[in-house]
Order: C-alpha cells, then sequence, then structure tokens
C-alpha cells in the first residue's frame, strides 16, 4: 500500500485490514471512503490510528476497538494530511466515476491497436477516455500451475493436453469430508483455476529449469528461523503467520491459493488501484513520476510506483516491512518489478521479476494469464470476525501443556 493508502488507513477509512466486515462491495467502501475523507478535509483534527500492532489478528473482543484492532495508540491528525484529504477524496471518486463504458475502444494516439488476441480472430486494444490501455475490471490470479517446476516434470517445461485435463480434474474434484480436519471443505468451497493457456509446468519463467533459484546463506538461515517460529505448539499469537493472523495474505506480487485469487483494478490518468479480495487489501499506485517513499518507511505490501511502457503498465515495488510474509522466501528489501499487458478482451498477461540478493542468488522472473471474471462480486473479506483458529489453536496448545503437566505429575 503506498503513503497515501497509509493515510487512508490511519485516518480509519475503509481500507484497514483488520476492519470489521460489512459485506459491502469494494465499490461502495470506496464511495463511503471519499465522502469521509472529503469531510476531513474541513473538520478538525481527528483521531489518527498509528499502523498495525504487534497483536493484530488476537480476535480478543474484551479489548477490540471500534475499527477491530486492538491497543491502537491514539493522537492527533495535524495539519498536512487535511490539506491532502481533499485530493485523496477526489482520487477515490475518479476511480468509482471512471467506469468502463461498454464497447468503449477509443483512438490509440499512436497509431492501430489490432492484434490477435489468444486463440481469437483480430481483436482491438480497449482504452480509457484518455488513451491508456484499460485494465479496468476483475481479474483472477488462479491457476494450478505451480509457481515452481515440480520434480516430477523436472524435464519437461509444458504440460501435454491430457496432463493438464488430468490436473484440472484432480484439483475440482470432491473429497471425502474428514471430521476435524481443518479445510475440510467441498469442491463448491474452493477457486484454483486453471493450469495456464501456455501449459508451462512451472509460472517461473528464469530460470529456465522453472525452479527458484538457491538461497543465500542469509536467506536459508531466514527460512529456518521462520520454520522454527511458526511450527510446533504455539507460544503466543507471534507464532503464526502475518496470513494466520489477518494481517495481510497473499503479499506483493502475490501467489495463488486455494480461494479469492482476485484482483479489482481501477484507473485515472493519474492512478492505478489494484483490491487484492484476499483480506482486501488496496494499493493505490501513482503514475506522475513522483519518487519512492524514503527507504526508512516501511509497509506491510511495500510502496509501489507505476508507469506506462507502450501498452504495458510496470509497476515497481519496494520498502517492505522486515514483517512482510510472501509466498516465497523474501528479505525486506526485496524489489518486486510488475508488468500487465492487455492481450485479449478476457485475458491480461501479468509478469513479475524478484530481485532480492539477500535471499536469492539471481533474480527470477515468472508469468502467467489472468482471466476476466465478468459476473464476479467481491465481498469484503472479514477474515478478523471469523478467525476462530486463532483462539482454538493457542488454547488448545495450552490444554495440552495442561495435559503434559498432569501425566508428569502421574508419572511422578
Amino acid at each position: 500500500m503506498t503513503n497515501r493508502g497509509r493515510n487512508l488507513l490511519s485516518a480509519g477509512v475503509s481500507f484497514p485490514v483488520c476492519r470489521p466486515g460489512t459485506k459491502e462491495p469494494p465499490q461502495d467502501s470506496l464511495r463511503k471512503a471519499a465522502s469521509r475523507v472529503a469531510s476531513m478535509a474541513q473538520a478538525e483534527p481527528v483521531p489518527i490510528r498509528r499502523g498495525i500492532p504487534e497483536n493484530c489478528g488476537r480476535g480478543d473482543a474484551s479489548t477490540g476497538s471500534k475499527h477491530g484492532v486492538s491497543g491502537i495508540p491514539a493522537t492527533t491528525l495535524v495539519s498536512p494530511l487535511r490539506r491532502t484529504s481533499a485530493l485523496v477524496a477526489s482520487v477515490l471518486l475518479a476511480l468509482l466515476t471512471a467506469a468502463p463504458l461498454a464497447g468503449q475502444t477509443a483512438s490509440n494516439p499512436a497509431g492501430s491497436d489490432a492484434v490477435k488476441e489468444q486463440g481469437n480472430a483480430e481483436w482491438t486494444l480497449p482504452r480509457t477516455a484518455w488513451g491508456d490501455p484499460d485494465l479496468r475490471g476483475t481479474w483472477s490470479y488462479a491457476s494450478l500451475t505451480p509457481l515452481q517446476r515440480p520434480a516430477a516434470f523436472s524435464s519437461q517445461d509444458r504440460f501435454t493436453p491430457e496432463q493438464a485435463r488430468e490436473r484440472e480434474t484432480s484439483a475440482h474434484a470432491e473429497r471425502p469430508h474428514v471430521w476435524g480436519v481443518v479445510g475440510s471443505y467441498n469442491a463448491h468451497w474452493f477457486d484454483k483455476g486453471k493450469v495456464d493457456p501456455s501449459r508451462r509446468t512451472s509460472l517461473i519463467v528464469d530460470p529456465p529449469d522453472g525452479r527458484l533459484p538457491a538461497l543465500t546463506p542469509e536467506g536459508a538461515a531466514r527460512v529456518e528461523a521462520k520454520r522454527r517460529r511458526t511450527s510446533g505448539r504455539p507460544a503466543s499469537w507471534m507464532n503464526f503467520t502475518a496470513w494466520m493472523r489477518c494481517i495481510t495474505y497473499h503479499g506483493v506480487p502475490p501467489v495463488s491459493t486455494g480461494y479469492n485469487n482476485t484482483y479489482q483494478i481501477f484507473q485515472t490518468p493519474e492512478y492505478v488501484a489494484i483490491l487484492v479480495e484476499n483480506i482486501h487489501d488496496v494499493r493505490i499506485i501513482p503514475l506522475d513520476g513522483r519518487p519512492p517513499l524514503d527507504e526508512r518507511i516501511r509497509q506491510w505490501n511495500g510502496d509501489s510506483r507505476g508507469r506506462w511502457e507502450g501498452d504495458t503498465l510496470v509497476v515497481e515495488t519496494a520498502n517492505f516491512s522486515d514483517k512482510t510474509e510472501h509466498r516465497y522466501p523474501s528479505s525486506m528489501n526485496l524489489r518486486a518489478i510488475e508488468r500487465f499487458t492487455r492481450v485479449g478482451e478476457k485475458a491480461i498477461r501479468n509478469e513479475f521479476t524478484i530481485i532480492d540478493p539477500e535471499t536469492y542468488v539471481r533474480t527470477w522472473t515468472a508469468e502467467r494469464s489472468m482471466p476476466r471474471l465478468d459476473d464476479y462480486v467481491i465481498y469484503e473479506y472479514a477474515c478478523h470476525e471469523g478467525n476462530y483458529a486463532m483462539t482454538n489453536a493457542l488454547s488448545g496448545a495450552r490444554a495440552e501443556e495442561r495435559a503434559a503437566a498432569d501425566e508428569g505429575a502421574l508419572d511422578d
């Protein structure tokens, strides 16, 4: 999330990762946020919530604030934020009003947009009213293509059509319910996607072997430290991952899991906003060439800056927190370069390169197709409010300790 996104979070508008759910579509949340920020521009200083505490996701109803986050210190919002409130409100309102018009294909100032869509006849790249490629809409990054090439396919860079069908059939097949097994849902509740249309055996395209590069000694030590912290009997909520604590989930850039692998993209001439469904993080990405945040300012999802290179949106993200957790080994100094290219009426090609010399011996790049979801409705993912796993895991660990102590007393 960018600095402006942080200002919104600090001001208590609708984006904090531990906010109570309302089951309202994100457009309504954006509209309410814009209204609230606009009123703040004329209001007296208001309470500001500074950051997300270490116990965010603890689920302690007795100490939770009205924002659903406990233990957050308050101070006073100073006048500089009041001065920027009107600007932020205008950005949010612009995101709402910049909805795509049916069939809109504004002329390309640079020339013809006619290209060949994947698997279709001639296709014309749709553009916004101000001429940028139109990326607006809801898109899925769910994929049954693994990030790394499985060992069984070490000498095979593409699935055969039969192997791809088998992988999809197996992933979506119903499995017998097992009582007491966490996550033992039926197939209806999962959204694992399909094998990438390329039929590659990995999302990683570089290195050519489709595998993550070797870890540096520092990276290997960091992975082992996390394994020790998150395995075994939890002593406190700090032994859980950031996504188990409902702080943030897939990271930037994300790698898909079993469900909620969805982006909703909004555009204005000056900004692109990307809402990710799981734990409903929003990145507000400036396109105006402003410098990145000072490297001392660190954020859960980093600080993003965007630009257009031809018809491709390029987003560079850095300034991650030392508490950030990606779905692959990483350090706080990771730098990600994402590329979003509209390649069809219902497809975006998404590439991302990871530059993290503190973790890997070389950079690596992944690529995937993101299909458009025209009828998909994103509701707020109220993770914190339903996080009974946290209290159950902690109470279960304490029960095991008491049982072990009682057994020891009997042995004595």
